[in-house]
This record gives structure tokens, sequence and C-alpha cells, in this order.
């Protein structure tokens, strides 16, 4: 395969680096920042506080004697507590032999097992932080859709709009009440698959009935990165007409048409911002996680569609938009576990398993689609780094508390040669899983 195919032209290449690379760094820091602040917090102290790797562009010392840095290589970051060999926090046996007992108490090394334990943990767990502030953040901004049902916004689309307005509150369609926003969906699913559909809305005190588009239309509202749709040049806002020439009305009839394509090429007619055209692209299969746990493979090309409009909301309440951040989480990190078991098992496919290459192109397409979508997948990235970093594999923070873990059985750390040896067996797994990752990025599709 042409890797060199698979980059845009330069300038999106650029942005698509330039995205990765923001990503990370924010990532990173909070999660080197975690380590540094409960390791001050514990009594250790921390030499060198390091953004990237490699030669150092800028650096200052604060006045505990910690130097902060940035340097030339921006794809990671470290820590360098008093005692260590190095970043990758290696005992530096001859310096902390040479040590009082009270300068031994300010190193990783020398610290209680307390100490250590909860400085090793504060990474992940900062990771986790940062998503679940985010995700909050984004519920708060949000809002949520008030009741009864309330147009905030139209949506652009081919049929004329302009029978319903901007703060309608929709009573019927079709005949059928508008029933509680969180069973809109029986609504929908009861609804003829007509382009056109008639309304009775509450309008400045009097009742109306207009005739509309059908509420789920075939629109993009959002675009998954690494998909076909995304690929083939589908915008958000874009309304597809027909597939294959055969006219639909609703986004459940393009569902159908996609499910059943078995990965056949499909012509969709497109319209945008008044402009009609064909574009073709042909569906992946992907797999989806359920609601149990489990997982399901559908062939899809990369879209969710919405509503004609955009609901009116009011701000949400401070403990909805936390809880919100805490599910979401929870969502990343279980859906997370179950397709790792899945994958080991054989039920889906290892191709789901992303390296730095699909991370990158995944940044740069959620850039493209505004400051929101972006903001969202660095929190999903850090659940995602977060979780991978607690695995027992030595190397990771996961690995170095189940270390801890045998010294607080045995009373005694492991030996110092099993401990080189076991290092050396993650970093090789770490690197083969590194290698598998990247050719998923070259040869998955």
């Amino acid at each position: 395969m042409d890797i060199i195919g698979l980059l845009p032209s330069f300038g999106g290449f650029v942005f698509t680096v330039i995205a990765f690379v923001v990503a990370l760094s924010v990532i990173v820091a909070i999660h080197e920042y975690g380590h540094y602040i409960v390791g001050r917090w514990c009594g250790i102290h921390a030499e060198v506080f390091s953004l990237g790797f490699g030669p150092v562009l800028w650096s200052r010392h604060d006045k505990d004697g910690t130097r902060w840095q940035i340097a030339a290589l921006p794809f990671g970051g470290y820590v360098k507590f008093l005692g260590d060999s190095g970043a990758a926090s290696g005992k530096d046996g001859d310096a902390i032999e040479a040590m009082s007992d009270e300068e031994r108490r300010h190193t990783m090394h020398g610290a209680p097992l307390w100490a250590r334990s909860a400085t090793v943990a504060a990474g992940p767990v900062f990771n986790f932080i940062l998503s679940f502030l985010i995700f909050a953040s984004v519920f708060a901004y949000q809002g949520v859709a008030i009741e009864p049902l309330t147009i905030g916004q139209l949506r652009a689309h081919p049929v004329q709009t302009e029978a319903l307005k901007v703060g309608d509150q929709i009573l019927s369609i079709a005949g059928i009440e508008t029933p509680p926003l969180e069973e809109f969906d029986t609504l929908v699913e009861a609804l003829p698959n007509e382009p056109e559909l008639e309304y009775e809305v509450l309008r400045d005190g009097e009742r109306v009935t207009v005739i509309a588009p059908y509420p789920y239309p075939p629109a993009v509202v959002t675009l998954q990165p690494q998909s076909a749709a995304m690929d083939a040049g589908l915008e958000v806002g874009d309304v597809i007409l027909s597939v294959d020439s055969a006219r639909i009305a609703t986004f459940e009839e393009l569902k159908e048409i996609v499910g059943a394509s078995d990965g056949k090429p499909l012509v969709l007619n497109i319209w945008r911002e008044g402009d009609v055209f064909d574009l073709t692209l042909t569906p992946r299969r992907r797999d989806l996680p359920l609601a149990d746990g489990g997982f399901e493979t559908r062939w899809l090309i990369g879209i969710t569609g919405g509503l004609l409009f955009e609901p009116q909301t009011e701000r949400a309440g401070v403990f909805t938009s936390l809880w919100g951040g805490v599910t979401q989480t929870y969502y990343i990190v279980r859906s997370s576990l179950s397709g790792l078991y899945h994958m080991a098992i054989g039920a889906i496919s290892s191709c789901n398993i992303s390296g730095p290459i699909g991370i990158a192109q995944a940044s740069g397409a959620m850039a493209s689609q505004g400051l929101q979508s972006f903001v969202w997948f660095v929190a999903v990235l850090s659940t995602a780094i977060g979780m991978l970093n607690l695995f027992p594999i030595p190397v990771l923070d996961g690995g170095h508390l189940v270390f801890y873990a045998y010294e607080a059985v045995t009373g005694k750390p492991p030996n110092e040669k099993a401990l080189r040896i076991l290092m050396a067996i993650g970093l090789s797994l770490l690197l083969t899983l590194m290698v598998f990752a990247i050719s998923n990025d070259v040869f998955c599709q």
C-alpha cells in the first residue's frame, strides 16, 4: 500500500499534525502534572518537568528548584524526581546511596509506599479528571432541551422550511401528539416515510398547521473521523436526496440501504447549500458497542443524523452536567475494555486498534469540525490514555502499582534483577503493540 496515499494534501497534513500535537501535549501535560503535584504534596521533589523529549527549547527553574522545560520532540513528556537516573524513572543507586536519610525521603525510591503509590496513580487519575471536566463543561454549554419541544434553530434543507419558525412549539406531527422528549423516538417510529408531513405548532399563542420536511431527514449532522463519508468528501450540513437513484426522505431509510449494501459502492445524490451533485462511497464494516457491553458488526458510512431543527435549550443544572461527565467517562472506559476483550477472543476485528497515524488523522478530522468536536475528542483520548496507563504492564503506571502491591504484601520491593527483566519485557510488549497499531493504520480500511 502507498503510505503517501493515506496523507491529505500538504496543507491538510500540517493541520493534522498540529491538531495531533496540541491534543497529545494537553493530555500529556495533565498526566505528568498529576504525577508532579501529588508527588510534591507527598514530599517527593521533582527535579525536571518536561513537555516533550530531546533538545531543550525553553526552560526555567521555579522557587522550589524544579526545572520546567519544553523539548523539541512534542510526543510525550516526563517528570524526573530526585534520585531518578533519567526520564524513565530508573533508580540512580549511587546518588541515593550518597544521600542522608532526610534527603532520601524526598526521592521517589526512598519515599513511603503510600506516597509512591499515590504519585504514580495520580497521572491516570488526572487524565480521568480532565475527561470528566471537559464532558461536564460541554454538557453545561450545550444545555438541555426544554419541554415542550420548541424550535431553537432550523437546519438548512432543500425542501422549503419557512413554514416552521424559531420559537414554534411542536404539538403534533402527522396527527401524532408530540410525547415528552425522552419518548420522541416512539413518535418517529410511527411516522410515515414521507418527504413532507403535517405539523401542528403553537405560535404566538395560536395553533397553526403547516407542511414541513420529515423531522429526521437524511442529513449529515456529524462526521466520524476515518470514515467512508469523510474520505468521500461529505460535509456537515449535506442532505442526501437519493441513493443509487432511489429517492429517500428519512435517515432511517439511509441506514437500511447502507446496512444492506454488503460493502458495495453507493452513489449518493447530495444537496449542499443549493448545489446538487453525486458522490460515490463504499460502506465499511465497523464493530459498534452495545448497551449490554457486547458488540455488533454493521456496514456504515460514518455519519450521524439529527432533527430537522435544533431544539431550544436551557442551562443544565450543575448536578446534571457533572453526572453527564461521570457517565460519559465511564462509558468510554467500559466500551474500550469490552472492545479489547472481544478482540482478544476474536469476536471483532483487531483493526479497531488505532496507532499514532490513525489518532493523528482523527485529531485533524475532529479539529476540522470545530472547537467543540476537537475538545470532545481530547477528552475521549485522555480517558483512553489514562486507562491504558493503568494496565498492569511494567513500564506503565499500572505496572509500577503492581510492584508496589507486591511490596505491600511481602514487605520488600521486587528483586532489582527481576525488576529490570520485567521492565524489559514490558517495554517489548509496548513496542510490539505500537508496531501492530501502526500496521493497522496502514493496512486496515
